[in-house]
């Protein structure tokens, strides 16, 4: 295992001018070269999928299926919609022409920025690299990888296997820390793409700011859950339990707190107890189906958030493996840091409330969320929940699950982030739609040219 994965600094410069010269040659101009990366990128996650979902169970613990649904699957089916729609994504679109320029027609017309660089996190390690370099290898950009060094195995494998599988003239991948990082961030790009948290995305942006380089950032943030007294309880626990603990609940839109009405609190505890029964067994500490806590910095950090509330679910851990329980927190602190910072981690605080609309004011006190989770029947309450309260996004009834959709932009707002991506939002957002307008010259109407008479004018204040 590579346990301190990192690229020559001194190399980075000469590597982001090596893909400067390589968009300006326009290489990656025509839609063959991009499908040809971009079929590419699959193979090497089909043809090295064994290798990958080791190194994602070596650095996450996570269980095979788990790996292959969330970080190749989700890659791979990107990447194949992205191919379905390159030509289409990529095509000049025709928009209306005000009268006054007429005769003309008006279109924009999508371009690729330049050079990109994604800078990922170690949660996801595999998806939150891939799936933007993929949509900015679609639109026609060279692009610069920087894997998590929280995540050196990872980091290790596609480091050996980027360079095999795709153009090096135009895709590169550089590893290492903070020293690494920072002299990437010192160079200048034309667009950043970051995943993390917001205390290192105001480092990004600063560092953007020197050279006006525009950044998407898809931070995190305290996603809430509410459940009203409406909601079916046992299908919110099994779906709040499901996208809580996925990945040791180490996900940026994983439920972070629960709103409960007051009413249903002790059924809503039982069934969420059931659940983690049912998906992890007596013990989840023997299960192959849930992960584990990513380093020991982490876990002392959860450990410790655990002093938030008391455990009436789970609060077993053990640091030798960097297991923490599925664990439920009753008496929470609202004080705490577990109230204040973002979890990332397997601990799910219960806050009784009166009713929703206590919930919504809860939320809206708050920073915006990445994301927001409303359980419940009554389509009143659902309907006052999204009118009243922003977020990222949403999913009714259900957890992570907006994210999963390509048309669906995924991003945060606020504290939560700034720009979205998946689909066809994640081609476009390394893009830009440059509008040109194209006059004839047969004919050349001399009303809009001086002199502006009395006569000009009212005809002007008819069709302007």
């Amino acid at each position: 295992m590579q346990l301190d994965p990192h690229t020559d600094i001194a190399s980075i410069s000469g590597t982001v001018a090596t893909l400067r010269n390589t968009f300006n040659s326009r290489v990656t101009r025509p839609l063959a070269w991009r499908r040809q990366q971009l079929q590419n990128m699959i193979n090497m996650l089909e043809n090295n999928e064994a290798e990958l979902l080791e190194a994602l169970k070596v650095d996450l613990g996570k269980p095979t299926a788990e790996g292959f649904i969330t970080d190749l699957a989700f890659v791979t089916g990107e990447i194949k919609l992205m191919l379905k729609n390159l030509n289409k994504w990529n095509s000049v679109e025709k928009v209306p022409t005000p009268l006054v320029a007429m005769p003309a027609k008006s279109v924009l017309m999508p371009e690729p920025l330049g050079v990109v660089c994604v800078i990922a996190p170690w949660n996801y390690p595999v998806q939150l690299l891939l799936v933007p370099a993929a949509g900015a290898i679609a639109a026609g950009n060279t692009v610069i990888m920087k894997p998590s060094e929280v995540s050196p195995t990872v980091s290790g494998v596609l480091a050996r296997l980027v360079p095999q599988y795709l153009d090096t003239t135009a895709v590169s991948l550089i590893e290492g820390g903070v020293p690494e990082t920072t002299e990437l961030l010192a160079q200048k790009f034309d667009h950043i793409f970051y995943t993390g948290n917001g205390k290192i995305g105001r480092v990004v942006m600063a560092a953007a700011a020197v050279n006006l380089t525009p950044v998407t950032l898809e931070l995190g943030g305290k996603s809430p859950v509410i459940i009203d007294k409406s909601a079916n309880i046992e299908v919110a626990a099994r779906r709040v339990a499901w996208g809580k603990w996925l990945n040791a609940g180490q996900t940026c839109v994983a439920p972070d707190y629960v709103l409960v009405d007051s009413s249903v609190e002790d059924k809503f505890v039982n069934a969420l107890r059931t659940s983690i029964t049912d998906f992890y067994g007596e013990n989840p500490h023997t299960s192959d189906s849930y992960g584990r806590i990513v380093s020991p910095r982490h876990f002392d950090r959860l450990v410790s958030l655990m002093t938030g509330g008391t455990p009436i679910i789970g609060g077993e851990s053990a640091a030798a493996d960097r297991y923490v329980a599925p664990t439920v927190l009753g008496n929470v602190n609202l004080n705490a840091p577990i109230m204040q910072e973002e979890i990332f981690g397997p601990l799910l605080p219960i806050i009784s409330v009166k009713d929703t609309n206590e919930a919504i004011e809860f939320i809206t006190s708050r920073d915006h969320p990445l994301a927001l989770y409303v359980f419940a029947e009554n389509s009143s309450v659902v309907d006052n929940v999204l009118e009243r309260t922003t977020a990222g996004g949403v999913t009714v009834n259900g957890t992570l699950l907006h994210l999963t959709s390509p048309h669906l932009p995924f991003g945060g707002v606020g504290e939560s982030g700034m720009g979205g991506y998946h689909g066809k939002s994640g081609v476009r957002i390394f893009q830009h739609m440059k509008p040109v307008l194209k006059r004839g010259t047969k004919i050349d109407p001399k009303i809009s040219y001086p002199p502006y008479t009395e006569r000009k004018l009212k005809l002007f204040r008819k069709v302007l």
